[in-house]
This record gives structure tokens, sequence and C-alpha cells, in this order.
């Protein structure tokens, strides 16, 4: 991979840091979350900087490692009893404060495609509108949570929405991926996800904001 400016790298660790940190606070201090969460990191990290994911033609591809365990652990937790106390014991506030990060991984996204690792088609300035949800995500937090301007009804809407904007930018990325899966993108791929430490983006931003908005819309489904 080419070389890239180092701020780059600094702006998706500390996208994942915000993250992990948000997780942590909103599971009220949870020291298995956050063991859980730095053990998934340090693992990915290891695999992604040794350049495991580098082969992607491969069968299966090996960068569904990235993503599908976590969602699939998401799923879990929805449907097992420990699952179940653990999503109800959270503070939604906290968590809602997740989906900030869209912003400055948006920003970080748009950099990664000036330098050719990733394609516009990623970005906002391509069908990558999963930023309004983050910048939407304050007012959210403030006329739901702080003022009591908008209704349990209008936020699911949002909550809705903003899921499908993330579920759009991720299909668009897994198939952009050079594979044998790839079907946008040919003449620039993406690639940058790859590596360290873009993968986070895929292996724990992702899941956990996904998380979030699951979170979110089961609270409003069972009031």
């Amino acid at each position: 991979m080419r070389d890239l400016p180092v701020f780059l790298s600094v702006l998706f660790i500390l996208c994942t840091i915000f993250t992990v940190i948000i997780l942590w606070m909103s599971s009220n201090r949870s020291k298995k979350a956050l063991l859980l969460s730095l053990s998934w990191l340090i693992l990915q990290g290891v695999l992604s900087y040794s350049m495991f994911y580098e082969d992607t033609f491969s069968f299966p591809p090996r960068f569904v490692l990235l993503l599908l365990p976590a969602i699939l652990f998401v799923v879990v937790l929805f449907f097992s009893k420990k699952g179940k106390r653990f999503i109800d014991s959270l503070d939604l506030k906290t968590l809602y404060l997740v989906h900030i990060v869209r912003i400055p991984v948006e920003i970080g996204l748009y950099s990664l495609a000036t330098y050719q690792v990733i394609p516009f088609l990623m970005t906002f300035e391509g069908v990558n509108f999963d930023i309004f949800a983050g910048l939407s995500a304050p007012f959210i937090i403030l006329g739901y949570f702080v003022k009591d301007w908008l209704s349990d009804s209008f936020v699911l809407i949002w909550n809705i929405m903003s899921l499908g904007l993330l579920e759009a930018i991720v299909v668009n990325a897994l198939l952009s991926v050079p594979s044998p899966l790839q079907t946008q993108a040919l003449e620039q791929p993406n690639v940058a996800i790859l590596y360290f430490p873009f993968s986070w983006l895929a292996c724990f931003i992702v899941p956990i904001v996904f998380f979030a908005h699951l979170v979110a819309i089961k609270r409003a489904y069972s009031k």
C-alpha cells in the first residue's frame, strides 16, 4: 500500500479510541466490554498490520473476517439472556454520542479517496451520505434527551434511516474491495480498509454504530 500522511492514520486511531470510550461509558464502565473491545482491536490490528487481508482472492475472501464476526456477535447479543441484560443496562443517551464519530470518519474517507486508496463513491462526493447521520446526531441528542422536543416516533425514524445509510456504505465498500466479489469501482478499488489502522473502521467502528442503532430501535419498540 502506498505511503499515506501520518495524520490519516492518527485520525482513524482517534476515531477508534473515541468509539471504545463511548461504548465503555455507555456500558456503565464495564470492564468486560472494555477488555473484549481491546482484545478484538489488538487481534485485528495484528492481522491487518501483518497484511493478512492483502490476499483478497482466496475463498472465502479473508476480508470478510473484518466485519462478519463482529456483526454476528452483535446479533447474538440480542438473542442471548446475558446479551439482553447487557443491552438493557446501557445508557442510551451516552451511546447516541457514538454517531458523532461518523463526521471525522467521512472526512477521513474523503482524504483516503484523494490519495486513491478508496473510490470516491465511498465518500460524500459519491453515494455515501452517512455524514448526514453524524451531523444530525447532536441535534437528536439535544432534542430528545435534553430538551424533549422530539417524539419517540421521530427518533425511531431517524435511527431506521441512519441505519439504512450505514448499510448502504457497507455494501458499497464490500463490493469495491478487489476480489471475486467486486462489482464496483473497478478503476479504483477499496484497498485502504485491508490495512492498519483503517481496518478498525470495518471491524469495530461500523459494528458499534450498527449496534447503537439496533439498541435504540429496540428501546423505541419496547415503549
